[in-house]
């Protein structure tokens, strides 16, 4: 298959299939005599795999390692946790922070009558560091 086709297939613009080969996410593509890339359905699966991982939150670096890891069906399946771990704790730390930031507006908004000069607005006032 065409470029076109397999980043249809696959759910990306062809732009993103370039850049993954750049990246060395995906192997570079053989080239029939006019120029055009052909793609296998392997190649299908494994943008699939990519696009899946980075909806998941993966780097790209990430990505590369899950993909080595992947290709040596012999080995020992913790290399996958231990990455996925570290994914996950990420994503906690993020969460966390978020809820941090979320209960401060909260307050702010709440604190704010929303009426009113905007000189004894709350909401600037914690922005500037001024007490309230």
């Amino acid at each position: 298959m065409k470029i076109g086709e397999l980043a249809r297939k696959a759910g990306v613009n062809i732009d993103t299939v370039r850049y993954y080969e750049r990246q060395g996410l995906l192997p570079p593509a053989p080239r029939l005599a006019s120029g055009y890339r052909v793609y296998a359905g392997a190649d299908l699966r494994r943008l699939r795999f990519v696009r899946q991982a980075k909806a998941l939150g993966f780097t790209l670096e990430d990505i590369g390692e899950l993909l080595s890891l992947s290709s040596r069906r012999d080995n020992d399946m913790a290399g996958m946790k231990a990455t996925a771990a570290a994914r996950l704790a990420d994503v906690d730390r993020r969460i966390a922070e978020l809820e941090r930031i979320r209960t401060a507006l909260q307050s702010l908004v709440e604190a704010c009558p929303g009426h009113g000069s905007v000189e004894g607005c709350p909401i600037l006032k914690a922005l500037a560091g001024e007490p309230a």
